[in-house]
Formats: structure tokens, C-alpha cells, sequence
């Protein structure tokens, strides 16, 4: 139990302690400066410990949000202050040398009052980071005197923090679907939920498991059926923003959580598709080459944003930093947004352009409607052309901000979009022998890439499988090392990630449906989607802060991008058609065991060992 210290003379009619009780806090009271020291050092350190100034009036809420979040070692607000275990030892010290700061007299016996906010002004004088969550209309206030005491009270009294609470668990940026047709109503489930004791993650599996039904009745082929698929997917969605809601509602952030949700999301649309082609098939009508033309756009979409949010991600930390300066702040330990284009400043065009780039919540209404009364033919026709342009759009944005971009890609950039390429023993050994012969021209990395490309899918686009296709697979191999011979520094290197994932996924699909039997489009659409989990899970462990890319051996042992195409072509040379569906199906297995297997290793482990819980990122369009 985490564990509340009361500092400064306790006021009659006081509503603190009652509030840190409900909020889960033992609470203890210091009587003079010894007994608040000892009793920040009796609190276990693998538990978390705030100091409350006793004159503190304010919402239960703003103290559940300043003393609870679990994604931050160190926040506070107007009067109360909280670490986690990975913020104690600088509590610890700031507190220390607050005091002799003062020559032990800030914390002398009877002035212990305002100790919380002093200790947050030696934490910020230390470089400490200290989160301060936005309150908005939300009370949060140590009064000095009895006047301002009751003109505090009064505040608290003006403003319903039970409504304040329920509208902040609705994520700020949705798209227009899912802010006008779902979060109205889903926000109240969420509150439901949390009465109830339920967890975001047991939501995100009921949210899979219902999409999985959807799935399966969509595979049924039967208009019952897919019109009983078209409303589960609204509902499984329903409960997708649900179980983000109740985290914000409940402050309930957890590494695992975010990662169950990520992947589940995956799972769910993919599986939709999956079982859509099945239905089709049922009818007649085989529709799994565009099942994994859809999934293969879908997930280069991602890419080009994943890619994009890691070449440009210390910039926007350091241009939001810099704005925050600029505006009389410090910057230190704030969550200043980052910088947003001009479109978001004006009205209606923000709808516009977030419906333009089909977000989740559009994509999924618009699957489950055209799923209810067209056939899955002109679903995935419609679904084609609408994440087509939208990723035309999203991309030439990016690009265009990239070309505007001043400052320079850090090294951990590089390493992140390293890590995101996954290039494999042979990428990693041709690019060893170039490095350093390849000369430093602008664009190579990603102009090599997108010639490799080239070479591959236009050659497997037009032989389909045979020995015309190896060549063009190690062309693509050495342009691939070209590309990575050099650290990924430039303004548009992040585009070599998406056009490695175009390349092996495109050259999967076009050499199976050349295959021209039966089994092998269901079997690629298992390859892609396991691999496909593999370069999520490369982004996640990103975003979950844990500094931890897949392991060396997983990517060797996977092959790299570059030893999967290359050996999917060589199997399409050497084996017939028969025997090439089976073989991509081993290889489907093969990879998907192998991922999944240490994917699930690494984050249980990782939540189990105590990892840091993540941003709420949000879901990519």
C-alpha cells in the first residue's frame, strides 16, 4: 500500500485525509522535521510515498491525478508531491538538501507547512524531472490564510469533479467517428467498468474475443452472417475505446496493457479480413489475394508513421521543450505537446483531414457497414482505395515535413530505424564489406532501397515464380546494404523502413498469387501476418520506453527482411506449385512460433520485473 505523509499543523474541517485514504494511501502525520525524515525512510522502497501539505484543498481527482499515475516517477501538484520507487532516491536527496539548504530551519518543528512545495523546487533545482499533469478546471491549492481557504472550498464546490474525471478518460485527438458515435456513450461504460473493479486489459481481451466471433461469422459466407459481423466489429470497437478510457478514468497505465492493446488491435483487423476471404471462398469468390493486399497496405501505413515518429522524435521533444522556455516555463519534466501542423488550429479542416487519413475508428465503420449489406469483394475494394490515398496523403505530408526539417537526426534515432529495418545476417555482412566505400550522397539510403524495390517486385510482378525472380531478390539484398551501410542520419532515411516492408510483403503476395493454386494466398496471408507481428513488436518495444529492441539472435534467426525474400523466392524457383503453399505454410509456423514465443517472453518479463507503464501513444491512422 502506498504510503501518504500529512506535513504542517492539521485544519479543522480538512477533507485530505479521508481523500488520500480513498485514493488507496496509508496515510501518516509528521509532527516536527525528524518524524517526516523518518517516516520517508520507513516507507519501503518498492512502494510509492507522497508528502501532502495538511492545508491542501482541492478535487479527489486532481490528487488522484498528481499522486497515482503510474507512468511517472516524480509528479506533483500545488502542495503534494509523489515518487515511485525509480524517483525515491531523488525525493530522498532533494528533501535533504532542501533542509540544509535552510539550515534545518524550513523543516523546523511548526513550520513543516509548504514542505511539499519546496521539496519540488529542490527536485527542478536538481534536473529531476517532475511531472505536472494538466488540471484544467480542476482545484489544487495550499491557502494561506482563512479567507483564501474558503474562497478555495467555494472553487472545489463550483466544479463537478466526477464530470471533469469522466470527460478527461476520452483521449484527446480521436477521429470523428469515434469522438461522435462511440466515446459518448463508451466513457460511461468505462466508468461502469471501474465500479466494478474491472482491469483495461480483461476489456481489450473481451474486445478480441468478440472481434474473433465477428470474424467468424464473416467466414460463414451467409448474409446473417455477415450482418451479425459488421455489428460485432462496431461493438468490439466500442470496447476498444473502452478499455482506453478506463485506464485514463482509473489512472490503470501499464506497459503490458498498452502492448496487449496494440497487438489485440492487429489481431482483430487482420483476423476480419482473414475471415471475410473465408466467407467469399464459401460463395465462390476468392478474394484472399486482396485480403493481404489490404493487410500489407495497412501495415506499410503504420510503418510510415512508426518510422516517421522515430526520425522525428527528438526534434519535437526538443522544439517543445524550447516552446515552453520561450513561454516563462522550464520545460523540465513537463508533457508540453509537441508541435502540431496549422491544419489542427482551424476548425472544421481538422475533421476533414482526420477523416482523410482513415483512423481505426473510420476504417472499422466503414468495414463493418459495407461487411452488413455489400459483399466482402466490395469491401476490400473500398478499403483498398480508401488507405491508398490516405497513405498517398500521410506519406507526401511526411515527406514534405521532412525535406523542412533544421535539425540534425541524433543518434538514437539511428538506432531506432536500425532496429525497425530488421536487416538480417545478410544485410548486416554486405553492408560491413560497403561501409566505408559508400560514399556519404544525400538520399542513397533510402533512393537505394526503393531501387531494390523495384527490381523485385516488378520482376516478380511479371515472371511470378522462377528462376527470373533470385537475381531480382539479390539485387534487392545488396541495395538493402547499401542502404543500411551508413547510419540512418538523413532528413528522409525513415522512408527506408516502409519500402523494406513494402518489398518483402509485396514480393510474398504477387509470387503466391502467380502461384495460381489453391492454398497458397491463405498461406502467404499467415507468413505476412507473422512477420508482420514481428515488426510490430519491434515498434512497441520502442514506445514502451524499454530501450530494448528485439534481440540480435530473434532478428538473425528470423532472417532479416532481406533472408526471408530472398529465400521465399528461391522456394518459389525450386518447388512447384503444390509444394510452394506448403512451404510457405512451414515458414509460417516457423516465424510465427519464433516471434510470438520470445515476444511473450519479453513482456512478461518486462512486466513482472516492474517496467515503467508507457504514454498513452494512441492508435496510428
Amino acid at each position: 500500500m502506498p504510503t501518504a505523509i500529512l506535513t504542517g499543523q492539521p485544519v479543522p474541517g480538512s477533507s485530505i485525509e479521508g481523500d488520500l485514504r480513498s485514493l488507496g494511501f496509508d496515510v501518516r502525520t509528521a509532527a516536527d522535521a525528524a518524524e517526516a525524515e523518518t517516516l520517508l525512510a520507513e516507507v519501503p522502497g518498492d512502494q510509492r510515498v507522497a508528502l501532502v501539505d495538511s492545508r491542501f484543498v482541492g478535487h479527489a481527482h486532481a490528487l488522484r491525478l498528481g499522486l497515482t499515475d503510474p507512468r511517472y516517477p516524480l509528479a506533483a501538484i500545488p502542495g503534494a508531491l509523489t515518487a515511485q520507487p525509480d524517483g525515491r532516491q531523488a525525493l530522498t536527496r532533494a528533501m535533504a538538501r532542501e533542509h540544509s539548504a535552510a539550515g534545518g530551519a524550513a523543516l523546523a518543528v511548526g513550520s513543516l507547512a509548504g514542505v511539499a512545495d519546496r521539496v519540488v523546487t529542490a527536485l527542478d533545482a536538481d534536473g529531476a524531472a517532475v511531472h505536472r499533469p494538466e488540471l484544467g478546471s480542476l482545484v489544487a491549492a495550499v491557502p494561506a490564510d482563512p479567507q483564501a481557504r474558503d474562497e478555495a472550498r467555494q472553487a472545489v464546490s463550483a466544479v463537478d469533479d466526477e464530470a471533469v474525471r469522466l470527460k478527461s478518460a476520452v483521449k484527446a485527438g480521436d477521429g470523428f467517428f469515434t469522438t461522435y458515435f462511440v466515446s459518448p456513450y463508451s466513457r460511461y461504460i468505462a466508468r461502469w467498468c471501474a465500479r466494478r473493479g474491472l482491469t483495461p486489459n480483461q476489456v481489450t481481451t473481451a474486445s478480441l474475443i468478440t472481434a474473433l466471433i465477428a470474424a467468424g461469422s464473416a467466414a460463414t459466407g451467409t448474409r446473417g452472417g455477415f450482418v451479425a459481423a459488421g455489428v460485432l466489429l462496431i461493438l468490439s470497437f466500442v470496447l476498444d475505446c473502452t478499455d482506453g478510457q478506463l485506464a485514463r478514468y482509473s489512472l490503470q497505465y501499464s506497459t503490458l496493457g498498452a502492448w496487449l492493446d496494440a497487438t489485440f488491435d492487429r489481431a482483430k483487423e487482420y483476423a476480419f479480413y482473414a475471415g471475410l476471404a473465408l466467407g467469399a471462398a464459401r460463395d465462390g469468390d476468392d478474394v484472399w489475394a486482396l485480403a493481404l493486399a489490404a493487410m500489407v497496405l495497412q501495415t506499410c501505413r503504420h510503418v510510415v508513421d512508426f518510422a516517421f515518429h522515430e526520425a522525428e522524435r527528438d526534434a519535437a521533444r526538443a522544439a517543445a521543450t524550447a516552446a515552453a522556455k520561450t513561454a516563462g516555463t522550464t520545460g523540465a519534466g513537463t508533457d508540453a505537446p509537441a508541435p502540431t501542423d496549422r491544419l489542427d488550429r482551424v476548425g472544421w479542416t481538422v475533421w476533414a483531414r482526420r477523416i482523410i487519413v482513415l483512423p481505426i475508428g473510420e476504417r472499422w465503420a466503414m468495414i463493418a457497414v459495407l461487411t452488413a449489406v455489400t459483399t466482402p469483394r466490395i469491401t476490400f475494394y473500398a478499403l483498398l482505395a480508401g488507405s491508398a490515398f490516405a497513405a498517398l496523403y500521410t506519406t507526401a505530408g511526411r515527406v514534405l515535413r521532412s525535406l523542412r526539417r533544421r535539425t540534425a537526426s541524433t543518434e538514437r534515432e539511428a538506432r531506432s530505424l536500425a532496429a525497425l529495418a530488421d536487416s538480417g545476417p545478410l544485410a548486416e555482412l554486405l553492408a560491413r564489406g560497403l561501409r566505408g566505400r559508400v560514399p556519404a550522397v544525400p538520399r542513397l539510403a533510402p533512393l537505394g532501397a526503393l531501387a531494390g524495390a523495384v527490381v523485385l517486385l516488378t520482376v516478380a510482378w511479371l515472371q511470378g515464380p522462377g528462376w527470373w525472380v533470385v537475381p531480382a531478390a539479390g539485387v534487392y539484398v545488396l541495395c538493402s546494404a547499401v542502404a543500411v551501410a551508413r547510419p540512418l542520419t538523413g532528413s528522409l532515411d525513415w522512408l527506408v523502413v516502409p519500402v523494406f516492408r513494402a518489398a518483402e510483403y509485396g514480393a510474398v503476395l504477387l509470387l503466391a498469387a502467380r502461384s495460381d493454386v489453391d492454398g497458397a494466398l491463405p498461406a502467404a496471408f499467415g507468413l505476412v501476418a507473422a512477420v508482420a507481428y514481428h515488426h510490430y513488436d519491434t515498434v512497441y518495444r520502442n514506445w514502451g520506453d524499454t530501450g530494448a529492441p528485439p534481440p540480435a539472435w530473434l532478428v538473425r534467426a528470423a532472417g532479416g527482411h532481406e533472408g526471408r525474400t530472398l529465400l521465399v523466392t528461391v522456394l518459389a524457383a525450386l518447388l512447384t506449385a503444390a509444394q510452394f503453399t506448403v512451404a510457405l505454410t512451414a515458414l509460417a509456423v516457423a516465424v510465427a512460433l519464433l516471434v510470438l514465443t520470445e515476444s511473450i517472453r519479453f513482456w512478461v518479463a518486462a512486466h513482472l520485473g516492474g517496467a515503467p507503464a508507457v504514454h498513452d501513444e494512441g492508435e496510428p491512422g
